[in-house]
């Protein structure tokens, strides 16, 4: 399998699958010196972490993260520093239950990867689908919060803003809302509707899909590229590789469709530190480089594959049968993707500064600037 690599100057490689042994990644492209220790890297585990709540898998995983390389003690410090090599993290499998799943050892459950696997490869791990399990992203939260450390003024918070049908009302929008409730929910008063919405979906062995929104703030203007390294491009293509992502939106989105040329342009007048932006319908990216104006993207994730209502299919003799699938499974996989698509935005926020900096020197160039050309 190739492709399991993103990234151009910060690169972050994945492996392992959902009921090996182990999980992890390898990071490459930090830069030295940063403090990094594995408490950095839990905290942000611990968010993705499932077990937490009867609307996520029950599936019992401690998520401990342990750095196999690129750090070192430094006397200075009295702590651990990266050195500038590979990071290499790790996370052990420690509640795999793959006899749930050999009833489908030969069958493709509907919506999931595993016909496609098996049609590409001709071999597949059933256990939990591998590679195409939605345990791959704790890597990915683990190399996000090795980003983080990269990204220095620059905040990233997510917040689930629909489940089903029933989105959030943006009139009553309070960030500090979503570490309130466990569903990332920004709005108090909609939790109670997400509440009996998928407590319904949950007693009927069915899932349901889910909108998260992710803002980024304190990016400087500047950072990617036109043509074809735009930064919304980078978002965008990072967010659709997280396991079950259907769609993304970057500002307005696909409502910019309904708007005029007057409603969408973000006119600007000037402030004392630089323009001041009176609307933000390009999500803070205008012609693939970021305008000073907040990051905000949106990730539609649809319903978990894996239900317990007999479905259609095929197995891999080319037979018709009717699936169910067993197991442990979210009725919801956008409540735990949150912390996900922070980790996303946070390694392609990273790689865009390290990528502005190695060509500008970290500024936009002026005329006559002393030892510019």
């Amino acid at each position: 399998m190739s492709h399991n690599t993103f990234g151009h100057l910060f690169r972050v490689t994945t492996w392992g699958e959902s009921h090996g042994p182990a999980l992890g990644c390898v990071v490459d492209g930090c830069p030295p010196g940063l403090s990094l220790t594995p408490e950095d890297i839990q905290v942000w585990l611990d968010k993705r972490r499932p077990g937490q709540g009867k609307f996520v898998t029950q599936r019992q995983e401690p998520d401990a993260v342990r750095i196999l390389s690129g750090v070192f003690e430094d006397e200075r410090t009295s702590g651990q520093v990266t050195t500038g090599t590979p990071i290499s993290l790790m996370i052990e499998n420690v509640d795999q239950r793959s006899r749930d799943y050999s009833e489908i050892a030969q069958a493709f459950r509907p919506g999931h990867a595993d016909h496609a696997y098996f049609a590409k490869y001709g071999v597949r791990d059933y256990r939990g689908g591998g590679r195409a399990s939605a345990r791959e992203t704790a890597a990915r939260v683990a190399a996000g919060a090795v980003a983080r450390k990269i990204l220095e003024g620059v905040e990233i918070r997510g917040a689930v803003v629909q489940i089903g049908p029933h989105a959030v009302n943006r009139d009553r929008w309070d960030w500090a809302q979503t570490h309130e409730n466990p569903f990332w929910c920004p709005d108090a008063d909609t939790v109670a509707v997400w509440e009996d919405h998928l407590e319904k979906t949950r007693k009927a062995g069915s899932s349901t899909g889910a909108i998260v929104e992710v803002e980024a703030t304190g990016v400087p203007a500047g950072w990617g590229a036109p043509i074809y390294g735009k930064l919304d491009a980078e978002l965008a293509g990072a967010m659709m590789s997280i396991n079950a992502a259907k769609g993304v939106e970057i500002g307005a989105g696909f409502a910019a469709a309904a708007l005029s040329g007057e409603e969408n342009a973000d006119e600007m007048r000037a402030g004392n530190d630089g323009p001041i932006f009176l609307a933000n319908h390009a999500g803070g990216v205008l012609g693939g480089i970021s305008t000073g104006q907040s990051v905000v993207a949106r990730v539609a994730f649809k319903p978990t594959s894996s239900i317990l209502t007999p479905r259609r299919s095929l197995n891999e003799a080319g037979e018709e049968i009717e699936l169910r699938t067993k197991g442990r499974h979210d009725p919801c996989v956008g409540i735990r993707a949150v912390p996900v698509v922070e980790a996303m935005t946070a390694c392609v926020l990273a790689d865009a500064y390290l990528r502005h900096r190695a060509q500008t020197g970290g500024g936009a160039f002026r005329p006559g600037e002393e030892g510019r050309r």
